[in-house]
C-alpha cells in the first residue's frame, strides 16, 4: 500500500505503538491500515455419492478442477457467500447446507470455510467462470488435476467422513509445499 484511503497521502511501514506487527501507516494523519486475511467461502454439493466440481474457466489454475468457491462479498454471512458462489459457478443450489470445514492458508493469508448439502433436484449448470461442471464419485476425481491444496483436503475429509458416517467440522492448515 502505497497511499493512504483516507487522505490520499503516502504511507509507510512501521510497528505503531502499542502493537507488534508492521503496519502501513500514513504519514500525514496517522491512519493505521490493517490488512487481514481474506476469507473464501465455498460449497461441496453433493448428489448421492457424488460431489460436484467446476473446471475453472480464469486464472488461477484455468483448465483446473474445484469445489465452487470464492471471495466473502461485505455484508455477508460465510454461508451466504458459499451458496452464491454455488449458484453462480455451477448453477446450483442446496438443501440444508452444513459447515463441514474451515482451513487456514496462513503463507497465502486466506481461510476458507466450507459447507456440503445435497443438490436441490440435482440441477447444475457452466457458470461464467466455470469451463465444465461434472459429478464425480471418489474415485473418479481428478486428483491430480485439482486447481488448490485445499480443495483436495476438503475432498479428502469429506468422503473419509462420508465413508465413516461422521458429520462434524473439520479444521486445519494448508502448508505452503516447498518445491
Amino acid at each position: 500500500m502505497n497511499f493512504c484511503s483516507h487522505c490520499g497521502k503516502s504511507t509507510c511501514l512501521k510497528v505503531p505503538d502499542g502493537d507488534h506487527r508492521e503496519r502501513h501507516v500514513c504519514d500525514h494523519c496517522n491512519t493505521i491500515h490493517y490488512q487481514n486475511p481474506r476469507i473464501i467461502a465455498g460449497c461441496i454439493p453433493t448428489s448421492g455419492d457424488r460431489v460436484l466440481l467446476c473446471k475453472r474457466a480464469i486464472e488461477p489454475r484455468r483448465g483446473y478442477w474445484t469445489l465452487p468457491a470464492g471471495f466473502l462479498e461485505n455484508g455477508e454471512t460465510t454461508m451466504e457467500g458459499a451458496l452464491r458462489e454455488c449458484q453462480e459457478e455451477a448453477g446450483a443450489q442446496l438443501h440444508n447446507p452444513l459447515l463441514c470445514g474451515i482451513y487456514d492458508i496462513p503463507h497465502i493469508s486466506q481461510v476458507y470455510v466450507f459447507y456440503r448439502g445435497p443438490l436441490i433436484n440435482d440441477t447444475f449448470s457452466v457458470g461464467d467462470e466455470s469451463l465444465e461442471v461434472e459429478l464425480f464419485r471418489e474415485q473418479e476425481v481428478p486428483w491430480a488435476d485439482l486447481a488448490f491444496p485445499v480443495i483436495s483436503r476438503a475432498l479428502e475429509h469429506y468422503f473419509a467422513d462420508r465413508q465413516a458416517e461422521l458429520r462434524g467440522v473439520r479444521s486445519g492448515t494448508v502448508i505452503k509445499r516447498l518445491c
